[in-house]
């Protein structure tokens, strides 16, 4: 029996990367995101993978889309054995002009969706009895920042710190709570196929990275991977998957 994954945004950018590499590895993959061509088009890729796929459009910042979409999953998989909140956006500007209903609207897509998805998605775990991995994608804007992303940078460290809340009150029931901390990920090659472009780095924007190249979706996936197959002795982490980028201090000539 194939076991099930479900990514929220998983039709485009990171996402997309993680349903794949889930899908070429046999999993079911079950994507939620509000772009319907682009979720058409990555259901496509997965079946095209050889794997059983769903796609649900929606808002995950409303219980009842979530539940919608939780409901699909387990009628058409069963409970799934794997989230992944991957789901983000921003609307950045200069914070003394922000406005409070764009600051919202960031908290709820990303850090209010992404509770909703674990608190419905562990529901489903705890009521057959099974173990299972969240995955949380944060950032590291939550640990450096730039000016002007105050309401993606908020909505950032809420998910860092709602993925060690989470692990404790999950650990009695076998699931683990983990999040993923991407620095500069190029996603550009990853999106719907009508928008992607390819991607051109310079020789700063590789050297400002230790490991001497920008991040890719793919990088990010294989970490999900390790979370959720190999590291059973692990909860309420954050990895940072940055290429050393945060360590690296960089002083302007």
């Amino acid at each position: 029996m194939s076991k099930v994954i479900a990514v929220t945004g998983g039709a485009q950018g990171i996402g997309r990367a993680i349903a794949l590499h889930f899908a070429v590895r046999g999993y079911d993959v079950a994507v939620a995101d509000p772009v319907e061509d682009a979720g058409a088009e990555v259901l496509e890729l997965i079946e095209r993978a050889g794997a059983r796929g769903l796609y649900t459009p929606g808002d995950i910042s409303r219980p009842g889309d979530v539940g919608e979409w939780v409901s699909q999953i387990q009628e058409a998989f069963g409970c799934p054995d794997m989230l992944v909140n991957n789901a983000g956006i921003s609307r950045n500007g200069a914070f003394l002009e922000l406005d409070v209903d764009d600051f919202d609207r960031v908290i709820a897509v990303n850090l209010r969706g992404t509770f909703l998805c674990s608190q419905a998605v562990a529901r489903c775990m705890v009521a057959e009895g099974r173990t299972g991995s969240i995955i949380n994608i944060a950032s590291t804007r939550t640990l450096m920042s730039e000016a002007g992303t105050e309401a993606y940078t908020a909505s950032k460290g809420g998910i860092a710190a709602l993925t060690h809340g989470m692990a404790v009150s999950l650990g009695e029931h076998g699931i683990r709570v983990n999040a993923i901390s991407p620095g500069w990920i190029e996603v550009g090659d990853w999106q719907y196929s009508k928008r992607a472009e390819t991607p051109r780095h310079s020789d700063r924007d590789r050297q400002q990275h230790p490991v001497g190249r920008v991040g890719t979706p793919e990088d990010i996936a294989r970490a999900c991977r390790f979370l959720a197959e190999d590291a059973g002795f692990m909860t309420g982490q954050n990895l940072v998957i940055d290429g050393g980028m945060t360590i690296k201090m960089i002083y302007e000539e």
